[in-house]
């Protein structure tokens, strides 16, 4: 197959602008390939002849797509605060129906039977069961944090659900997000499955065709070390998880770096069907990992528990044992290839027969990569006109983009997230000296609220971009880019809050909010404006065991707080209840000693609904 350009109907339909392809799914018979854009548009493209035949509008944003077992429908989510799952017929494009979901819903799977269709309502924390025959939800399961992709046994038994970050404290001496197994007939988690130390930005879970292993990507961070130096991973690491799906057990980790390349942010995966291969997308070098699941998943099982078990090699050395694999840089030797791909941004991937077609975020086109042919270079599809690129979509594009950064280990997004917020890990970064850790702020509004850092070291925002590229990836960039780095978190806007009730604060949060209003409260001496601060360092009485004494840290603002925990400077509040108490036994950041539980929960509330 040639590079090919869309069919002219279908590039009448698409403009100018960026599509932001997230999502793919084939046809049964291998013909067609489906893309959902988070421009509000479903793609349908012949995989015959490499065009795109049709457009079909969606509202927006199309962010996960679930086929029937026939192929006659589509369910798309198109994740907003108010999220719509549209029901399309796949042959003609025609939206047949649709029905409502939670906040910012995505990665909808069916059931075997076609009966349901279970979503991962990504702020609301939770996964939500749809009745298809009624098309009514049937049940919510509550999940650690931010679902962002599940998938379900071949018996229908069990989902597995990737949640995006931890939901813990950053000041733990384990800090990890987990995979949620539900119980699909009990409707309740099972068990929960939490990864090494310091696994966060999960992005994809997928089981392979026999039904008995899954895995999972995500970043494997070193956040107890100084960020002294980059290589061999010592900030960030790539991970792919394998779990044993009987055992519900973790198999082991294995990093997708390499001793002098890093694979930097690791997005979604998929197994061929015959089990024998899975492939891996790399967001942030732009490659797809070709991996042979078949032999890796036999050198895991084969590895011992511990040194005492493992037999000596020729050398006299001990030879590999299971708790050595997530910090092996060369394990996948022999067993992985990296393929470069032409486009930017490589996240959504289905392998079709020996064939696998990866879909580019930011530059508008599909990869196809022939998977039986490793000299064979890959090939390019255009899903639309290219792509006017302004300067804030620039300023994303680098945002994610690890190429530019030394070796490739990580992006920006690696300790923000790919829409700059939180990771939720504590970081001793060389942007504000060394020996002090902190939790990693959202960018919300960064540019708006200096100074810049929890020490307010940097005098704004773009001090601390401009030092970030020198200090966090290792790399001296031209003028121009830091300009479109501002530029873009400068466009950065908040979400509503899943707190919000049809969009107004809760009769709770109503009564919260006269409480932080309140003089004795004394909130808004330091949160005030329309950003929530006064733009002032303050002592609060929470420096730590590892800050100086009596040290003063800037106050942040409270808008879009609901999806930036752990709380405070070291992450030590869990929830916003602990900051409140706990965490303010001096009533240094607000007075709340006079306050009731109820009142305390009321205040609560109004925080979590800015």
């Amino acid at each position: 197959m040639a590079a090919a350009t869309p069919a002219p109907a279908a590039d009448a339909a698409l403009g100018q602008g960026p599509l932001s392809p997230s999502a793919l799914a084939a046809s049964p018979d291998g013909t067609r390939l489906f893309v959902a854009c988070e421009t509000g548009h479903l793609l349908t493209v012949d995989l015959r002849s490499g065009l795109v035949v049709r457009a079909t509008p969606l509202p927006p944003a199309p962010s996960g797509i679930a086929m029937t077992n026939d192929g006659r429908l589509l369910f798309v989510t198109c994740g907003a605060p108010a999220s719509v799952v549209c029901i399309i017929e796949a042959a003609t494009g025609t939206v047949v129906g649709q029905f409502p979901a939670g906040h910012t819903a995505l990665a909808p799977v069916l059931s075997p039977d076609g009966k349901a269709l279970f979503v991962c309502n990504r702020f609301d924390n939770a996964v939500e069961i749809f009745d298809l025959a009624t098309r009514r939800s049937v049940a919510r399961i509550a999940v650690p944090r931010e679902p962002v992709a599940a998938a379900l046994t071949p018996d229908g038994r069990h989902l597995f659900v990737a949640n995006h970050l931890h939901n813990g404290r950053a000041d733990a001496d384990y800090v990890a997000a987990s995979v949620s197994v539900i119980d699909v007939a009990g409707r309740r988690i099972a068990k929960e499955l939490r990864l090494p130390n310091g696994s966060g930005l999960l992005r994809d879970v997928r089981i392979s065709p026999d039904g008995r292993y899954a895995c999972v990507t995500h970043l494997l961070s070193r956040f107890h070390l100084p960020t002294t130096q980059l290589e061999r991973g010592w900030i960030n690491t790539n991970a792919l998880t394998l779990i044993d799906v009987a055992a519900v057990e973790v198999v082991n980790t294995v990093l997708l770096d390499t001793v002098t390349s890093g694979a930097a942010n690791p997005w979604a995966a998929s197994w061929s069907a015959d089990g024998r291969t899975l492939c891996v997308t790399h967001a942030g070098t732009h490659e797809v990992s070709v991996i042979a699941a078949d032999a890796l998943l036999k050198k895991l099982l084969a590895l011992p528990c511990c040194s005492g078990d493992a037999p000596s090699s020729e050398s006299g050395l001990a030879l590999q044992t299971i708790p050595d694999v997530p910090n092996d840089l060369g394990f996948l030797v022999g067993l992985r290839r990296r393929v470069k791909l032409e486009g930017n941004g490589p996240r959504a991937i289905a392998v079709i027969g020996s064939t696998a077609y990866v879909a580019h975020y930011f530059s508008d086109t599909v990869s196809v990569v022939d998977l039986s042919a490793p000299g064979t270079l890959p090939v390019s599809i255009a899903l639309g006109p290219p792509p006017k690129i302004s300067e804030v979509r620039r300023g994303e594009i680098l945002w994610n983009d690890a190429s530019i950064c030394f070796q490739g280990w990580q992006s920006c997004s690696s300790c923000h997230s790919s829409d700059a917020r939180v990771d939720g890990l504590n970081w001793d970064l060389l942007n504000d000296g060394i020996a002090n850790p902190k939790n990693a702020k959202s960018l919300l509004y960064s540019h708006r609220t200096p100074p810049a850092m929890w020490t307010g070291v940097r005098e704004d925002a773009r001090a601390a971009v401009r030092a970030g590229l020198k200090y966090i990836l290792y790399t001296s960039r031209p003028p121009a880019d830091a300009q479109a780095l501002d530029a873009y978190l400068d466009s950065l806007r908040p979400i509503p809050s899943p707190h919000l009730v049809r969009g107004q604060l809760s009769a709770a949060a109503q009564r919260g909010q006269k409480i932080f209003a309140s003089e004795k409260a004394a909130c808004v001496q330091c949160h005030s404006g329309e950003y929530f601060t006064d733009l002032k360092p303050h002592d609060v009485a929470t420096a730590g065991a590892f800050d100086l004494p009596a040290e003063a840290f800037d106050t942040p603002t409270l808008v879009e707080l609901w999806r930036t925990a752990p709380y405070l400077h070291d992450g030590s509040a869990a929830t916003m209840r602990e900051v409140l108490t706990t965490r303010n036994a001096d009533n240094r950041h607000g007075d709340t000693r006079h306050l009731t539980p109820q009142q305390i929960g009321d205040l609560a509330e109004y925080l979590l609904s800015l």
